[in-house]
């Protein structure tokens, strides 16, 4: 060991007479072994030679650990003779620093020894080195739980107020270490422990300053130590600390302190009434410790969003003038976290308003142009949070010149940065100046891709700002030519619902014209929306209200699946009726219908009184339209009596015409057909359509009364369909075999209104529908069951001679278009029920079923 140990026997005064003799050594191992000597001075010297052997440095620790000195100097801790016991303690704790050393005393049971060396009547030196090993073993998580189990605390706190700087610096280093475990915060809490480590700060020693403050930081992250500390007016300590110029190095750690406890509103509201909550924000704002600003604003920001009376307190005490100045720091870190807390004081609608006269948007805008995604990301929140339900914050970013940055944030990779980007459009687009400027940006083309993404919060906020921006018809139009429509459709299909719901709301703003709605529906938009409000966990506020936007701009459509157009739902060019559709069954357009081979179901009946420019021609009068009629019913489909006037001219020509002009005039013919064939769909124009609204203008709008118009046009519409009916001879009226010939004539499933002379309830109602629209005559049109439709008119009966100037509202009538033509029936009349039911037909099967049955059995021959 370097120098001879020498010990010096006395004899027992039970044994014989022994003389005393000196032991000298060399060797450690010779030393180690003397620790199991029963004699205390060979115990004394052994334990002290080895202390000083191990305090030179970590290869004799490991020697003496290879030696087996651990063990025994474990056993000598609790001996009985104190300068023995002090020796070994001090032995023991200058070898528990080394690591190797510790991982074999953890194999021992020794703790309860060394706290038990804690005992306020033992020596201080113990005190140092009792402290400094359990400093040392409490660097192991396990030892923290034993040290804490073993009733290591308390004696700890006690020698916090220890006269040694030694064993108060091992001390604190220890609770430091222990209280990083949650049950070990919790019982420094409980036993009254924060208060001698407070005291600690105002020691002359550095390190126990900063391993008080590293404690203090540690329980602070506790919710029960935060409170504990303001309770006992904790906060003045540190502020005092803040207050201390030669204590520069400590205020970053004070700081942090503070923050965490400025976590609390209960904390919050204690330290403002003590008049320090000023102070400590004025210190975050001229701090020269970047990392501590970054803390205290980030604690604050946790702070601000637990309560609005917190954030209350802090508009009070000017927290807001603290962040802009944090803002306009060169540090992306401090400026991260204050726009985080902008982000959050945002929900006070005071802040907001103060964020604006301070220019704190001013200083944001420009954020979004930063190179740091998670700058860009934070200062896009801090701006949907400012501009939400606040036209005066989003007048100010359009003023900053953010709108152009936001839009170009829709093309970011990242989704956060997309979503808050998304958020600040939808809130900046609601004034209409602002919401022009974002779509010259190219809003609509950027948020194509959004609407693609696979993530449901960037979908949502996707199908808000086309909600948002497809208000007006250039953004509705915009979004058609850039192909939005269609990622927007499929954000039905998803199982998210805000993500479904905003993109119903997106689906009603686009409908609201023809186009679009047209579009939207081609893409199979209204069969979504109809499976959604059939399924009560699917639906939502703005599934059905869309439904019902899309039907109003296609009249069709609504007809098909509601059965009802009212007064003012207007039949337009183009108005086609399939028939009752079923909910969530798909609707064939016109072209759809009109390319299909001709079958035996229901005809399509269509409205078009409309020429295209393929079909302009000169102005004809009325008689000129009719007596021309039956050439001109449709660009597609050619009358069988043209065609057999084709045929007749061709068999009159010269039969010895050459060969080479036979086959010269089919190759021309074949050619026409080919260009005709080629030739792009037009809707067919309905001459006779066309010159009954020229006739019903002429001859009944001119009329008194709206009830005299009703009456007239009635009268006219039943004339041009077959003339009144009797109920009893109704199956003589062949009107089957009339639509089925017409079918065959124009070898479509198309059928123009104007061509049908035998109609009964739904083509009279149809008829009359279509004509009153024209006139500004309000109907409306119900489909009832098979074959019956009805229109029903609103009209004020005359009023009694005693109530003669007040208002009387006016009643329903149904319509007779079959029977007694002209006539009204009330709605609860028995011959409105029996006009609304189907009760024709008692005879099974009556005369026009077995016509219609056998001339459709025969339809191919007569092909």
């Amino acid at each position: 060991m370097g120098k001879k140990q020498k010990k010096e026997v006395e004899p027992s005064p039970k044994d014989p007479q022994f003389n005393t003799f000196i032991i000298e050594s060399r060797n450690v191992h010779t030393v180690v072994l003397m620790l199991d000597s029963p004699e205390d001075e060979v115990l004394l010297k052994a334990c002290e030679a080895i202390y000083k052997f191990a305090e030179k440095g970590d290869d004799n620790k490991m020697n003496l650990l290879g030696l087996g000195a651990i063990p025994r100097l474990a056993k000598l801790i609790s001996h009985e003779d104190k300068q023995i016991h002090m020796y070994a303690t001090m032995a023991f704790g200058v070898m528990s620093t080394n690591s190797e050393v510790r991982k074999s005393m953890r194999q021992l049971n020794f703790l309860p020894s060394i706290i038990a060396c804690l005992a306020p009547d033992d020596d201080v030196v113990v005190h140092e080195l009792a402290t400094l090993c359990l400093a040392s073993m409490s660097i192991d998580f396990t030892s923290k739980v034993e040290i804490y189990e073993k009733g290591g605390m308390a004696p700890l706190i006690h020698l916090l107020s220890s006269p040694d700087p030694d064993v108060q610096k091992n001390s604190i280093e220890c609770i430091s270490n222990l209280v990083k475990d949650y049950v070990c915060r919790a019982a420094l809490t409980e036993i009254n422990g924060i208060f001698p480590v407070l005291n600690l700060l105002s020691s002359e020693y550095p390190v126990i300053q900063h391993l008080a403050l590293q404690t203090l930081i540690t329980i602070t992250t506790d919710v029960e130590s935060r409170k504990a500390l303001c309770r006992i007016d904790g906060h003045e300590n540190l502020l005092q600390v803040l207050d201390t110029p030669e204590f520069g190095d400590l205020h970053a750690d004070t700081l942090h302190i503070l923050s965490n406890c400025l976590e609390e509103a209960q904390n919050v509201t204690i330290i403002r009434d003590s008049g320090a909550l000023e102070k400590v924000l004025v210190f975050v704002a001229t701090s020269t410790y970047p990392e501590a600003q970054k803390h205290a604003t980030s604690a604050i920001t946790r702070s601000a969003r637990s309560t609005s009376e917190t954030r209350h307190i802090f508009h009070q005490e000017g927290l807001e003038k603290v962040l802009v100045m944090l803002l306009g720091i060169n540090n992306d870190a401090i400026r991260i976290a204050a726009c985080e807390a902008v982000s959050v004081m945002s929900e006070d609608e005071a802040s907001k308003e103060t964020f604006r006269t301070e220019r704190g948007i001013v200083q944001v805008v420009p954020l979004l142009m930063s190179d740091d995604v998670e700058m860009k990301e934070a200062a896009a929140l801090a701006l949907a949070n400012l501009t939400t339900a606040n036209s005066s914050n989003a007048s100010a970013v359009f003023d900053a010149d953010g709108v152009e940055p936001l839009v170009k944030l829709l093309s970011e990779p990242g989704d956060g940065i997309v979503v808050n980007a998304a958020a600040t459009i939808s809130n900046l687009a609601l004034q209409e100046p602002i919401r022009a400027r974002i779509q010259n940006c190219g809003a609509m083309t950027a948020i194509i891709e959004p609407l693609k993404s696979s993530n449901p919060v960037v979908q949502s906020k996707a199908a808000l700002v086309v909600a948002s921006l497809a208000c007006d018809a250039n953004g509705r139009t915009e979004l058609r030519n850039v192909g939005g429509l269609e990622p927007l459709v499929e954000l039905l299909h998803s199982n998210n619902d805000e993500v479904r719901r905003n993109a119903c709301w997106a689906v009603l703003v686009c409908g609201k014209d023809e186009p679009t709605t047209a579009e939207l529906c081609k893409l199979g938009a209204l069969e979504i929306l109809q499976e959604i409000n059939l399924s009560s966990n699917r639906k939502n506020s703005f599934s059905d209200a869309a439904v019902k936007r899309l039907l109003d701009h296609n009249t069709a459509l609504k007809y098909c699946l509601t059965g009802y157009l009212s007064s003012t739902d207007v039949i337009a060019d183009g108005f086609y009726d399939p028939g009752r559709i079923k909910p969530g069954m798909k609707v064939l357009t016109l072209e759809e219908f009109s390319n299909q081979e001709m079958n035996q179901h229901r005809p399509i009946l269509l409205i078009n009184a409309k020429r295209t420019d393929g079909q302009q021609g000169t102005g004809l009068s009325v008689e000129e339209k009719l007596s021309d009629a039956p050439s001109v019913v449709s660009n597609r489909f050619p009358s069988s009596k043209s065609y057999s006037k084709e045929k007749t001219s061709s068999k009159g020509k010269s039969r010895g015409k050459k060969e080479e002009e036979k086959l010269k005039e089919e190759q021309h013919q074949q050619k026409a057909e080919e260009e005709e064939k080629n030739k792009p769909w037009e809707c067919p124009y309905d001459v006779l359509f066309d010159a009954y609204l020229s006739e019903v203008t002429r001859n009944i709008l001119p009329l008194p009364s709206t009830r005299e118009q009703i009456v007239a046009l009635a009268t006219f519409v039943s004339d041009k369909m077959g003339g009144p009916l009797c109920k009893e001879k109704l199956h003589e009226f062949t009107w089957e075999l009339h639509i089925a010939d017409l079918k065959f004539e124009l070898k479509s499933n198309v059928i123009p209104i104007g061509k049908i002379q035998k109609g009964i309830y739904y083509h009279r109602a149809l008829l009359f529908k279509a004509l009153a629209d024209r006139l500004g005559i309000g109907c409306s049109l119900v489909r009832g069951e098979y074959t019956r439709a009805w229109n029903e008119v609103q009209l004020v009966d005359q009023p009694p001679q005693d109530i003669i100037g007040l208002f009387i509202p006016p009643t329903t009538y149904i319509l007779d278009l079959m029977y007694q033509v002209g006539s009204f029936m009330r709605t609860d009349s028995p011959d409105a029920a029996y006009y609304e039911s189907y009760t024709s037909c008692k005879i099974t099967p009556c005369k026009c079923c077995k016509q219609l049955s056998w001339y459709l059995d025969n339809f191919e021959k007569r092909k």
